[in-house]
């Protein structure tokens, strides 16, 4: 009879909120206006100075665009230093 290890299915899947943290979520929208609106509103309010809508962009800007990767290229060049310089000349 096997014991213990890694089953296939098991446990809550990844990201899902627990349900402490599902309840706290819900009664965060509830109860007006969330972190993420908030920064939305400051950042489209015209009135607000320049200093506060560019630290609402900041802070609001990690939750609606996805940050660059950094990606690694392993290429190889067929030109050597010498003929590329004659190429521009």
């Amino acid at each position: 009879m096997a014991r213990g290890g890694k089953r296939e299915g098991a446990g809550r899947k990844a990201g899902a909120p627990n349900k402490r943290t599902a309840e706290i979520t819900a009664k965060a929208e509830a109860s007006g206006l969330m972190p993420l609106e908030f920064m939305l509103s400051v950042l489209r309010d015209e009135m607000e100075t320049a200093e506060n809508r560019r630290w609402a962009a900041e802070k609001a800007a990690p939750y609606l665009h996805a940050r660059l990767a950094n990606v690694e290229m392993n290429a190889k060049v067929a030109v050597s230093h010498e003929d590329a310089l004659g190429e521009l000349e």
